[in-house]
């Protein structure tokens, strides 16, 4: 394909567009809020700052898209197939590069390319969208090839420049970036638009937990975001039960509780500051084993984020301690 076709991103948000000129449909084929979901908009502050369409912080800046995010990278090697949003033919596609963790550095390593592998959509009358980080060795079509709603284009991967598994999707009308949840780019921070270009608007979700495991000590931050750090089952003479709690979307001054209870009852609760807005996180707490053994049986974790009065998410995971 031609790199300058499909590597070519444009820094401005078009002119307002009736949201009746193209409807989309979820390009992700997961369970949005279980399975998967949406962790950065398309960015709506002209600064150097971000801000999605709900004027919150899930986006950064300059971001030109939808992130349809997974929780984690076993969940993409098993594989999670990324399927067009809307009818068309195919204009463009990418593959080849390595599924890999972006880091400082990297930077020549996917200069021009940090789409990773993917593919680009012509809807006609000037629409077309971009499916970027699909997993190497996956994508399913070829240029010329009249697609639908069902047709898979490849599997999320970690291709270019990304640090978690994801397909981030850019809408454009005329080459100028569209954002699918307010087309018109009119942000009323109080009253979100209702005119999108979506078939059925997928939720808003202003960040959640994502995961909730067991652990015998604080977990390793990469074990976490791979889905290996929990723990299943425990033996009895751990030298610590901890609870960890991963999630996104956080944002300064959010609190996560995490709480374990036991068959005697509840063994920690406690709570935690986030002190900076973070993409992706994780806090852990636990106590140390002071006794011969920990009570035999099953242990419950619990994790709630709150932003000031309001839980945003709650989410529970458990062990067996034999």
């Amino acid at each position: 394909m031609r790199a300058a076709i499909f590597a070519a991103l444009i820094t401005s948000l078009a002119a307002p567009v009736a949201a009746r000129d193209i409807l989309l449909n979820v390009p992700i084929d997961c369970d949005l809020g279980t399975e998967c979901f949406i962790q950065q908009y398309v960015d709506h502050d002209r600064s150097r700052q971000a801000m999605d369409f709900r004027c919150s912080n899930l986006s950064y800046d300059t971001h030109k898209g939808t992130d349809f995010a997974l929780r984690s990278l076993d969940q993409m090697r098993r594989g999670v197939n990324v399927v067009a949003a809307a009818p068309g033919t195919v204009q463009g596609t990418r593959d080849g590069m390595e599924d890999r963790l972006y880091r400082t550095g990297d930077g020549d390593r996917v200069s021009g390319r940090e789409c990773g592998n993917g593919v680009l959509i012509d809807h006609g009358g000037g629409w077309s969208t971009q499916y970027c980080h699909l997993k190497r060795g996956t994508i399913a079509v070829k240029n010329g090839d009249r697609v639908n709603t069902s047709t898979v284009l490849g599997q999320v991967g970690l291709s270019g420049r990304t640090q978690f598994p994801h397909v981030h999707m850019t809408v454009r009308k005329d080459g100028e970036v569209i954002d699918p949840f307010d087309p018109d780019g009119a942000i009323q921070c109080g009253a979100p638009s209702t005119d999108t270009l979506w078939q059925t608007p997928p939720p808003y979700r202003p960040g959640g937990v994502l995961d909730v495991g067991f652990a015998d000590g604080v977990p390793n931050f990469n074990d976490v975001k791979a889905g290996t750090a929990g723990a299943g089952r425990m033996p009895s003479d751990a030298p610590a039960l901890v609870v960890f709690g991963y999630a996104f979307g956080g944002k300064a001054g959010d609190r996560m509780q995490l709480r374990i209870d036991g068959p005697e009852g509840t063994l920690i609760d406690d709570e935690v500051e986030i002190d900076r807005n973070q993409a992706q996180f994780f806090r852990a707490i636990g106590k140390k084993r002071t006794q011969a053994n920990w009570p035999t049986g099953r242990y419950t974790g619990t994790v709630v984020l709150r932003r000031g009065q309001r839980e945003i998410s709650r989410v529970q995971g458990e062990t067996i301690v034999q």
